[in-house]
């Protein structure tokens, strides 16, 4: 009996492994199996710019004021027990794409699912532009630091009271997503 026990324990432990490796597969596998073209990906970017500035109040002028954006218009993340997420966006100055970028991230804890995400970086000191631009893989809260700034709808950011040099917005499909952080996120430039 306690044979079958663990021998039970240990398929129910690897299906449930095979079921988050097939849902990491999937979620990646159906948008990046083929990896977004620059055109896709500043088509995107524009969409997303849009809705940031349509949804919340200040943003036109916090964009206008900023030295450079990094906007990731989807970042996929999934899990089971090990989780990852994954995503590509470009880097604007002055409203034009300069380079294009993906994010990846790692986790380990109490997650199932999967979940679609906006993550744009807001530039505002012109050294943590050029710091950024020179790393060969930065990582948030260890290259630089990222404030991550939550409004809710109907409220409005003002950018004259941002001190941060870096700061990060995360959306959903439903508006600004709370309590999230952009820690450990590592975002390394890609040819397109």
């Amino acid at each position: 009996m306690r044979q079958t026990s663990r021998v039970n324990r240990k398929f129910r432990g690897l299906w449930m492994w095979g079921v988050g490796l097939a849902l990491l597969a999937g979620c990646w596998g159906a948008d990046s199996a083929i990896a977004a073209t620059a055109k896709e990906i500043d088509v995107s970017v524009d969409v997303a710019l849009e809705k940031f500035e349509n949804e919340v109040g200040g943003a036109k002028q916090l964009l206008a004021s900023a030295k450079g954006v990094l906007m990731f218009p989807k970042v996929i993340k999934a899990g089971f027990g090990w989780g990852g997420e994954y995503g590509e966006g470009s880097l604007r100055i002055g409203g034009k794409t300069v380079d294009y970028y993906n994010t990846i991230a790692g986790s380990f804890g109490l997650q199932f699912g999967a979940q679609a995400k906006t993550v744009m970086l807001v530039f505002l000191d012109e050294g943590a532009l050029k710091q950024f631009q020179m790393s060969e893989g930065w990582k948030a809260g260890v290259d630089g630091s990222v404030a991550v700034i939550a409004v809710g709808a109907g409220t409005s950011l003002d950018s004259t009271k941002l001190n941060n040099p870096i700061v990060g917005f995360i959306l959903d499909q439903k508006g600004l997503m709370y309590n999230l952080t952009l820690e450990g996120s590592k975002f390394s430039k890609i040819n397109k």
